[in-house]
């Protein structure tokens, strides 16, 4: 587990009381000064990182409404006590995945991300786990995401290159290649290893 430096606390609590009060404010005074309150939330993560002003407002303050965390799906697929990895532009290895999208399920957005980053076909079976990302992936992120991991069963198909990765390959629990630990680290691996053999898993969650 990982503790949040106190200047991003505050910088995320900022933006989302901001976001609130642009959302459900009414007086034209106090929008401006959520607006406001926003751009100095913006500000902090900036001044701190190495990221642009620019490129924090579009991660950090383009959404309306109340605040939640996005949430990410991250499939499990075995073969032979082996897991299978999907090889990044970068040279990063992680677990096919990626953001839940709008109108798409937890099972369907599995599905359809292991197609199109890894070629297969698959059933979703089992939930693994539910993890809240800040408390183990780095780097920190300045909005909260909900990871979910799927233990899922291959029924057809085969890797085709794709936009987002240049290869897939199954890799024993021993001789793990490169993670982009930013998606999942060497821990997060490990516990789907835990799960596939386990057939009375029960999901953790934070």
């Amino acid at each position: 587990m990982q503790t949040k430096e106190k200047w991003l606390n505050w910088a995320i609590e900022l933006q989302s009381l901001a976001q609130a009060g642009l959302a459900y404010g009414k007086d034209n005074y106090d929008l401006e000064r959520y607006q406001r309150i926003r751009e100095i939330a913006a500000e902090i993560i900036a001044q701190h990182t190495d990221l642009s002003f620019a490129k924090v407002t579009d991660l950090f303050c383009n959404e309306t409404g109340y605040q939640t965390p996005k949430l990410d799906t991250r499939a499990a697929i075995f073969q032979d006590d082996k897991i299978l990895l999907v090889r990044e532009n970068n040279g990063d290895w992680s677990l096919p995945g990626g953001w839940v999208d709008v109108n798409t399920s937890i099972k369907e957005n599995t599905i359809k991300e292991v197609k199109e980053e890894a070629g297969l076909d698959v059933t979703a079976d089992r939930i693994i786990a539910v993890q809240d990302r800040a408390k183990h992936n780095l780097p920190l992120y300045a909005y909260g995401i909900c990871k979910i991991f799927v233990l899922c069963s291959v029924i057809g198909g085969q890797f085709k290159q794709n936009i987002e990765t240049t290869e897939s390959a199954y890799f024993s629990e021993d001789d793990l290649p490169k993670l982009a630990t930013e998606k999942n680290n060497e821990a997060q691996i490990k516990m789907c290893f835990s799960a596939y053999r386990d057939k009375n898993w029960v999901p953790l969650f934070d």
